[in-house]
């Protein structure tokens, strides 16, 4: 669909009747013109625009690839969490043993 082609030639007012001849105001005309020629313009621009291809759905995105990989993070951390208390001492230090220094 194209939009219809621009009437550019003057009115002749010769053939108005004289209430259309008065109220007629060419100063308009070469405004109206430039909009006219913008939209057309503006209009095929849009019609030969690639559309946008991504898919848009709903959801993450494709970023995190779902709740198993949330779930192996979680037991991930878990496991580094248990090794990592495996390595402190069984036994708290107690302040006992800067008492036999002080003496």
């Amino acid at each position: 669909m194209s939009a219809p082609a621009l009437r550019t030639q003057p009115v002749d007012r010769r053939r108005l009747s004289m209430a259309d001849r008065s109220s007629y105001k060419p100063q308009g005309r070469l405004g109206a013109i430039a909009k006219a020629k913008a939209f057309k313009s503006n209009w095929a621009s849009q019609q030969k625009r690639k559309p946008f291809a991504t898919e848009q759905k709903p959801g993450t995105g494709g970023f995190t690839q779902g709740i198993a990989k949330q779930q192996e993070r979680m037991r991930v951390k878990g496991a580094e969490e248990r090794r990592a208390k495996s390595f402190r001492p069984e036994n708290a230090v107690s302040r006992d043993i800067y008492q036999d220094l002080a003496t």
